[in-house]
């Protein structure tokens, strides 16, 4: 796991929040990180987000605890950009909620863990098509 690249705001936050999911959501954080040397973490709507040239994936917010959650987007600005049918999605983890926004929804830190490489394909292929 990639902890090194935490960003200590996003771990000084999820500290001061108390979260739930905790560790589910670091393990997300972990993951998204070893997707691809370029992804930085950092704090965006109140959250862990990540970023190449623009955000594109955001965990699990203090207020949303039932549970994992990874958040895939365009930016942090509507671009009219359908990512639908441009993605390689070969497990079938992503939930579309447009052409531009789709969710990965987790049971818990096992799960994250256990469809680990799936989730770093998708998010390749999701930065590919950005």
């Amino acid at each position: 796991m990639p902890k090194s690249r935490f960003d200590p705001a996003v771990t000084a936050l999820l500290d001061e929040h108390h979260h739930p999911l905790r560790e589910a959501i670091d393990a997300l954080r972990a993951t998204v990180l070893a997707a691809d040397p370029s992804i930085v973490e950092g704090v965006k709507w109140n959250t862990a987000s990540f970023r190449t040239e623009d955000w594109f994936a955001t965990v699990n917010g203090p207020k949303q605890t039932k549970e994992p959650m990874l958040v895939l987007h365009a930016g942090a600005k509507a671009k009219g950009t359908s990512l639908r049918g441009a993605v390689k999605d070969p497990d079938g983890m992503l939930r579309w909620l447009g052409d531009d926004r789709a969710i990965v929804v987790f049971a818990d830190r096992a799960d994250v863990e256990r469809r680990g490489a799936a989730v770093k394909k998708v998010l390749r292929s999701w930065i590919a098509a950005l």
